[in-house]
This record gives structure tokens, sequence and C-alpha cells, in this order.
């Protein structure tokens, strides 16, 4: 009986011990589980701050186009910069003035000689001398002096209004040459500060004894936004000139063609009054 009561009691501790040490080994197992999934955690969030700092590097935050052009306007050298801009103050202020002088030049030159043509038909060559002096424009003032010469005979009227339309040709032409002269004067300065960049930058080669991209960089830079500010500026101010020119053409074409039909009225009266 007793052998029985300890082989049982054996038995029982051995089961009870199984259990125990699959009871730990079940709570390590568990432990290591957690501990892995929280190290993949750890390094998935570690992937992710690394992507979103390349994300953030690739991506730079936009700087502002004034702050831009102001770094670049220093780091191309001050002085020749402000003298290359200074070209395109200057052209653009001489511009404005023609384009403006232009605009008020223009006249309606059909009813202006509609109007003559009436005033001489009523008043004679005084009204259509006042006809001339309340209109605005080189084509009425060429009209005026050629009229106030009518005493004179029509021949000498054609030579006033000829000679006249030149001195209103010159007029309408007026600071052209200045505009000319700002339009070559702007990439020539900018090839200036490029000669004087790349001395530079030979200069810095000569002290260190090496050539590396280090050295020569900013002299080449100099040299490169010197140019380019003074081509754009030749760019913008030979728009503005081209745009000159063509409305004087227009304007001069307009002054001779009403100009011949100014003389053909004038003869035309001049049949009648005798």
């Amino acid at each position: 009986m007793k052998k029985v009561f300890v082989s049982i009691m054996v038995v029982a501790m051995l089961g009870l011990g199984s259990v125990a040490t699959y009871a730990q080994e079940a709570e390590a197992a568990q432990a290591t589980a957690t501990e892995q999934v929280q190290e993949d955690a750890t390094a998935v969030e570690a992937e992710a701050v690394v992507e979103e700092t390349a994300v953030a590097e690739a991506e730079p935050e936009s700087t502002p186009l004034h702050k831009t052009l102001k770094t670049k306007f220093i780091e191309g050298g001050a002085g020749f910069m402000a003298a290359t801009l200074l070209c395109l103050v200057f052209g653009l202020a001489l511009c404005i003035e023609r384009i403006i002088y232009l605009s008020l030049s223009k006249t309606n030159t059909k009813a202006l000689l509609e109007n003559i043509e009436a005033a001489l038909k009523k008043g004679g060559i005084e009204a259509a001398l006042e006809v001339c002096r309340n209109t605005r424009g080189p084509v009425a003032s060429i009209f005026y002096q050629g009229l106030s010469r009518y005493d004179e005979g029509v021949e000498v009227v054609e030579k006033t209004v000829a000679s006249y339309g030149g001195v209103q040709l010159g007029l309408l032409e007026k600071n052209l040459s200045w505009i000319s002269l700002f339009i070559s004067i702007a990439p020539s300065l900018g090839f200036l500060g490029t000669i004087i960049g790349m001395i530079q930058a030979f200069d810095k080669i000569q002290q260190v004894g090496d050539i590396s991209a280090t050295v020569v960089a900013g002299g080449i830079k100099v040299a490169l936004l010197t140019t380019l500010l003074g081509l754009i500026i030749a760019i913008i101010l030979q728009l503005f000139y081209n745009y000159i020119l063509s409305v004087i053409e227009g304007l001069v074409n307009e002054m001779e063609d009403s100009s011949i039909s100014l003389l053909d009225i004038v003869v035309e009266y001049d049949q009648k009054k005798k």
C-alpha cells in the first residue's frame, strides 16, 4: 500500500514539475514575442523618420523671388550690377517719355483735312490756320507752317511743308540716340564684369597653386551674373526701341500722305480763288 501511495506521489510531483516548466517556457516565449514586436515597431518608426528626412532634404523650401534676386545681385558684385542696372533705369525712363510723346502726337488726319477744307471754303486761310492752331500734333504744326506761307505761292507752301516735316521728324526721333547708347552699354558692362571675374578666378588659382572648382567658382559666378544682367537689360530696351521706331515710321508715313492731301486742297482753293 505504501509503495502504491509513494508511486502516486512521485507521479504527481513529476506532473506538477512538467506543468510549471511548460508555464515558464510559455511565459518566456510570450515575452520574447513581445520584445520582437516592439523592436519591429521601433525599426519601422526609424525607417519612417529616415524617409521623411530624405524627402525634406530632396524637396527644400522654395525661396521667394525677390530674395533670390537680391542674393544674385550681391553675388554678382554690387558695383557692376548697380552700374548695369542704372542703364535699365535711364533707358526705360527715356523710352516711357518717347512713348508718351508719340501717343500725344497722333492726330486724326482725315478729320483735320476735312476741317481745313471746310474752313477754307467758309473763312479762307485765316480760318484754316485757326483750325491748325486748335489741333495738337506734328501734322497740324506742318499744316500751319505751310498755310502761313500761302501768300508767297503754292510752291513756297510745298517747300515749307517739306522743310518743316524734317523738323518734326527730328522732334519725333529725339533721345533715340541715348536709348541706343544704353542698349550698347548694358551688355558691355556685363562683359567687363565677366573679364574682371575671370581675372579674379585666375588670381585665386595662382595664389592657391591648384585648379579646383571651389577656387574658380566665385570668379566665374561674378562673370556669368554680370553678363546675364547686361544681356537681359539690352533685350528689354531693344524691344522698347523697336516699338518706338515702328510708331515713328507710322507717324512719318501719315505726315507725308496728309501733306500731299493738303497741297491738293490748297491748289484747288487757289484755282477757285483765281
